[in-house]
C-alpha cells in the first residue's frame, strides 16, 4: 500500500477518534482569553540568549523558548515574567516552554555531579539506571532510558517536576524534544539495546505528560507539542493527544537541500498531522536570503507555519521579507 495513503488511513482514524473520545488536544481551545493554537501565524524560537522584552516588542503570536534565562532552577521564569510576555506591548502571545524528555541535560536543576564526575561522556557507577552514554553532537547531553519510572517522575507528576515547574510559570504548553529518541534504542537503533516497545513507550510517555497537565492540573487547552519523531502520527492515540508538531531540517540541512526523498517522506507525515487540525511549525537553518524565501514559500503552501534561524537557537531572528505581522 502507498505510504501516503497509509498516513491518511492513520489520520482518518485518529479524526474518528477525536470525535468519540473526550480527551483531545483543544486546538482551537482560547488560552487567556486572547489566542487560539488554530490562529498562530507566526512564531520564534529561542533557547539562549533570551531576551523577554526584545521579544516582547515583536508581533510572533508564539514563542518557543526554555524555562529558565540559563535553563537553571536559580533563572527560571517567574509567572509574572511569563504573564507580561503573553500580554507584551508586540502583541498577545501563546507562550511554550522547551523540555528534553529523551535526554538528559548536565545544567539542568535534577543533574548530579557525581553522575559523570570524570566527564569521559560515559555514566560513572551509581549513576541512575536511566541515564545512558552522552550524545556526541550536543556537550552535556546524556541519552536516557525515557520509559524508566525514576526518569519518568522527574519528568512529570507532582509540582517539584520539570513540568511542574514549567505550570507554576504559567506557560501555556511544553515544547518536547528528543521524541526520535524511540529510534535509537529501538530495533536497529544505534544503542544496541533493539527494545521491541521503545516506539510505543515514547507514545505513552507524551500522552501521560498531555493527561498530567489537562486532566490532573486541570489545564484542558494545555499545549503539547513534540519535537521531530512525525512518523508517530501512525498512532492516533498520539495524534489526538497533541497539539501539534515541530518539525527541523525539512527542506534544508543547514544551507544544504535535503534529499527529495526524505523531504517527501516528511511531508507526508506532516501533512497527516495537519489534515487532522493540527498546528505544524516548521524551523529549517537556512542563512542565506533565497533559500528562507524558498523555505518560507514552499512551508507556506502547504499550511505549515515556518521559521527559519540559526542552529544555536541563540539568537532572536527577524527574517527580511517575513517579519511577523
Amino acid at each position: 500500500m502507498p505510504r501516503v495513503l497509509l498516513h491518511y488511513l492513520a489520520w482518518l482514524s485518529a479524526a474518528s477518534l477525536l470525535m468519540l473520545s473526550g480527551f483531545s488536544a483543544c486546538t482551537s481551545a482560547q488560552i487567556g482569553g486572547e489566542l487560539s493554537w488554530d490562529a498562530v501565524q507566526e512564531f520564534v524560537y529561542q533557547l539562549q540568549n533570551i531576551d523577554l522584552t526584545a521579544i516582547g516588542q515583536t508581533r510572533f503570536d508564539l514563542v518557543v523558548i526554555d524555562y529558565s534565562a540559563d535553563g537553571s532552577a536559580g533563572e527560571r521564569f517567574s509567572a509574572e515574567q511569563i504573564a507580561a510576555l503573553k500580554n507584551s506591548p508586540g502583541g498577545p502571545k501563546l507562550v511554550l516552554a522547551y523540555m528534553s524528555i529523551g535526554e538528559a541535560e548536565d545544567y539542568r536543576w535534577y543533574w548530579e555531579e557525581a553522575w559523570d564526575a570524570d566527564h569521559d561522556s560515559a555514566p560513572d557507577p551509581g549513576a541512575p539506571s536511566w541515564l545512558g552514554p552522552s550524545n556526541p553532537d550536543w556537550e552535556g547531553n546524556y541519552k536516557v532510558r525515557y520509559w524508566d519510572p525514576q526518569w519518568q517522575v522527574l519528568i512529570y507528576g507532582s509540582p517539584s517536576s520539570y513540568l511542574g515547574q514549567i505550570l507554576a510559570s504559567g506557560f501555556d504548553g511544553v515544547y518536547l524534544d528528543i521524541i526520535d529518541a524511540y529510534q535509537y534504542w529501538g530495533p536497529g537503533g544505534g544503542s544496541g539495546l533493539d527494545r521491541p516497545t521503545a516506539t510505543q513507550e515514547m507514545v505513552d510517555l507524551v500522552k501521560a505528560i498531555a493527561t498530567y497537565a489537562r486532566v490532573t492540573r486541570n489545564l484542558p487547552a494545555f499545549g503539547v507539542f513534540p519535537q521531530n519523531g512525525e512518523a508517530l502520527v501512525a498512532f492516533p492515540d498520539y495524534l489526538q493527544a497533541v497539539t501539534g508538531i515541530g518539525r527541523e531540517d525539512t527542506w534544508y540541512n543547514d544551507n544544504t537541500p535535503q534529499p527529495s526523498e526524505e523531504t517527501s517522506e516528511v511531508q507526508a507525515n506532516l501533512d497527516a498531522f495537519q489534515q487532522a487540525g493540527k498546528l505544524v511549525l516548521v524551523i529549517d537553518y537556512v542563512t542565506i536570503q533565497s533559500l528562507i524565501d524558498d523555505f518560507y514559500a514552499k512551508a507556506r503552501a502547504r499550511g505549515y507555519v515556518p521559521y527559519a534561524t540559526v542552529r544555536d537557537l541563540d539568537v532572536l531572528t527577524i527574517n527580511p521579507g517575513h517579519e511577523p505581522q
